[in-house]
């Protein structure tokens, strides 16, 4: 006898459907739901009064449920599907929440009330528009969980010594308190850093990305998948760089007695696109940047899409406004030149792109801003041909050999100033790839002119 199962009643944040045949009914739920709470749960293989009864789940049947949410829900969701067993009877509970009500289900606006989707009023949805309009624009001045003592000391360091080198900083101080009171980034307590503050230059979870790559040129088999689940944006920038430049092919040549190392992609437009993924990202929709690497084209997913009513062509010539999401994040950066105020930054990307011979395009998507590096320029390199003038008497390379001793001097140099930097961080110090710090650091160590000490959380000393 099959035992009787009761998960309580409907009340304005749970709903029951018997099945999945109630797909529809389902997502005008979820959407009342959030509309009027902002979060709630909904289960598949439950009657009305909450006696389960149990949902046939195959392999597509989750599947089916996501896709159904995320076609018909905007703006979008992403909630949490999962499936619970009551004896021998499952049931699907989708939780979800969401803070940029007003939502739509099949383009039409409802509350709940009681247990009941009641089409919204134009009041009610004028006003939670208005709502989510004033959230979106306040949310940089938000006080965050983040304190001074969160700061992370080097990408903090590093940003202030950028900003004061370009000019564009010229107060003494170098205390945290100090900075951050004066980039308007610290609460009124003293202590505790605005969401913009917490996202510059601490370990936020806000930051997340995403970052793969994939053996073709389609989303099916990857090589490598990394996440990042949390860092701040002067940091996971430099990882994001770091992460394409040893993703790509580089072309050695050898000018004189220089060996000159130039990359598929110019470094600059990948780092400028990246900064602004950061700066121009929406930060309170759950969903995270994303790097994809294929074997044609590098794609760059900013989320949160691109400005409404307006296309990215029209910012080719810089004489475009500046529409910025995140104007204090944006302001901030602006004093390290790592971004700027006046709507340049695609201009120079494409700029930099035609001048090196790179394709690249610019994609609007619903919920992404995407830009896509072409790898076209491997298909004009002679890569491997050297000069004979360049060969010293046993067949080998003299500008390659002098061009690594300069590298090696100064990698010694650099670990002597600081026994705890990393690859990541030499290989942007030379601007080199990382493969190339691997090599050389390798070589070093092996004729005993570096020594690593402490294993993974140790430090190098230089001889």
């Amino acid at each position: 006898m099959q035992k009787f199962y009761s998960i309580g009643a409907e009340t304005e944040q749970i709903e029951f459907k018997k099945s999945t045949g109630e797909l529809k009914e389902a997502v005008i739920s979820i959407a009342s739901i959030l509309n009027k709470h902002g979060s709630g749960k909904l289960y598949f293989g439950v009657k009305n009064n909450g006696e389960v009864i149990g949902q046939e789940i195959s392999e597509n049947t989750l599947r089916d449920v996501s896709q159904a949410i995320s076609y018909h829900i905007k703006p979008a969701i992403y909630p949490e599907i999962a499936v619970k067993t009551y004896g021998k009877l499952k049931v699907i509970c989708v939780k979800f929440d969401g803070n940029r009500a007003p939502y739509l289900a099949y383009n039409i606006p409802r509350i709940r009330v009681a247990d009941e989707d009641k089409v919204m009023d134009q009041e009610t949805y004028d006003e939670l528009l208005s709502r989510r309009s004033d959230t979106l624009k306040s949310w940089e001045l938000q006080v965050s969980e983040y304190t001074l003592n969160d700061i992370v000391e080097t990408d903090f360091k590093s940003y202030l010594k950028k900003a004061k080198d370009v000019g564009r900083i010229d107060f003494e101080s170098d205390e945290p308190a100090v900075v951050m009171e004066k980039l308007e980034l610290l609460a009124k307590d003293g202590v505790h850093l605005l969401n913009a503050g917490a996202v510059l230059f601490c370990p936020s979870s806000m930051n997340d990305v995403q970052m793969a790559k994939f053996a073709t040129n389609v989303k099916a088999t990857f090589t490598d998948i990394r996440r990042e689940d949390r860092g701040s944006i002067i940091g996971l920038s430099r990882i994001c760089t770091q992460y394409i430049i040893d993703a790509i092919d580089w072309k050695a040549d050898i000018v004189g007695l220089k060996r000159v190392e130039t990359p598929e992609i110019p470094l600059e437009a990948v780092r400028e696109t990246i900064i602004n993924s950061y700066g121009h990202r929406l930060y309170n929709n759950n969903q995270c940047n994303e790097i994809d690497v294929f074997k044609d084209r590098i794609e760059i997913h900013t989320t949160g899409g691109f400005p409404q009513g307006h296309t990215p062509e029209e910012f080719f010539d810089g004489k475009k406004k500046a529409i910025r999401r995140n104007k204090l994040i944006t302001g901030v950066l602006y004093y390290s030149k790592d971004m700027e105020t006046f709507a340049t930054g695609l201009k120079r990307i494409k700029d930099l792109c035609d001048e090196a011979g790179c394709k690249v395009d610019f994609r609007t998507e619903k919920e992404d801003f995407v830009v896509v590096f072409y790898r076209n320029l491997r298909e004009t390199w002679n890569v491997g041909v050297k000069s004979d003038a360049n060969l010293d008497a046993n067949g080998a390379n003299s500008g390659v050999k002098n061009t690594e001793k300069v590298l090696s001097v100064k990698t010694i140099e650099l670990i002597k100033k600081n026994p705890k930097i990393t690859q990541v961080e030499l290989a942007a110090e030379l601007n080199v790839s990382r493969r190339t710090i691997q090599r050389l650091m390798a070589e070093l160590a092996r004729n005993g002119k570096i020594q690593r000490i402490g294993g993974t959380r140790g430090e190098w000393i230089a001889k």
